[in-house]
């Protein structure tokens, strides 16, 4: 039996209160996987690590806020309630992105069944996001937890309709990343400079969307040819998402993962997918779009681990 293809722990659903952030999507991502026909041989767990792995993308200052739960400055900024729940979530959903990386070195592909918060910063909190998990793993990725490397080079492929500002900025002027936004240019965050960032018009439908991908994708991909790469796929960029304001349909949203994922495949580098945002007016879009993901990796590096079209 190959390892495990996705990661994914029930502690992700934390309790944030009525909030926009449908934290139930990650298990009912799962239970749409399940009844495509993945096995749950296929689902494995974060693998805990000792936390002073977290400061290879964070300060040690705002750690030290976070896990103290105190209300400051760079903690409020996450537009999220603080409690030892909620940091336990994060801290995990870090582990889960390290886990992860650790299976695509495994098998080609894992898809991380939580995490993408690409809005912290080394500092502070933004925009739902407490810990950069994609910074951290990849930071292990490369070597830099003291363990040995999985990737000498690595491309963040941010697909959310939000630019990855926390992690342009945690990136900028490390020559081992490459970061690529493709994001919704009229929205927010305020934006950082990544690698590349392309800023999409509102209301843009598919084909336009998708020319714009594959523009990108040629230069952080094939152009890069990365050993290992991060692939933020939001579900956001969805036509009724209600943070978004993009054109895409489902069909698109899938097209979208087949491009990135078939550039990756094509250079021959791992990949590590990660769920990011999404809030559809109806979460059982967002679920599809999530499980449409995970249908389209298993398609490409199958293992033993077939699924349907959820």
């Amino acid at each position: 039996m190959d390892a495990p293809a996705f990661v994914y722990s029930p502690d992700y659903e934390a309790d944030i209160g009525g909030h926009v952030f449908p934290t139930e999507k990650y298990r009912l991502t799962r239970d749409a996987l399940l009844a495509a026909g993945v096995p749950a041989a296929a689902f494995g767990e974060p693998r805990p690590r000792d936390r002073s792995f977290l400061e290879l993308a964070h300060s040690r200052e705002y750690l030290d806020d976070l896990f103290s739960l105190r209300l400051t400055p760079a903690t409020l900024a996450s537009e999220l309630p603080l409690s030892a729940e909620i940091a336990r979530w994060f801290e995990l959903a870090v582990y889960g992105t390290i886990t992860a990386t650790a299976l695509a070195a495994r098998r080609g592909a894992a898809m991380h069944i939580g995490g993408g918060f690409h809005h912290a910063f080394t500092d502070r909190a933004e925009g739902f996001c407490y810990l950069n998990d994609t910074a951290v793993a990849a930071r292990v990725a490369l070597g830099d937890g003291g363990q040995e490397a999985m990737a000498g080079s690595v491309s963040v492929v941010d697909c959310d309709v939000h630019q990855g500002n926390g992690t342009a900025r945690i990136f900028g002027g490390d020559d081992r990343v490459f970061t690529f936004s493709i994001h919704q240019e009229n929205n927010y965050p305020v934006k950082e400079r990544s690698d590349l960032d392309i800023g999409v018009a509102d209301g843009i439908e598919d084909a336009s969307y998708l020319r714009e991908l594959e523009r990108g994708l040629r230069v952080s991909v094939g152009e890069r040819t990365p050993d290992l790469v991060y692939y933020l796929a939001g579900a956001d960029p969805y036509r009724e998402d209600r943070l978004g304001g993009l054109g895409l349909t489902r069909e698109g949203m899938r097209e979208r993962d087949r491009l990135v994922l078939e550039a990756v495949r094509d250079v021959g580098a791992k990949v590590v997918i990660l769920l990011a945002g999404g809030y559809a007016f109806d979460t059982r879009d967002t679920v599809r779009i999530h499980a449409g993901t995970g249908v389209e990796m298993l398609r490409l590096w199958p293992g033993n681990f077939p699924a349907s079209a959820p």
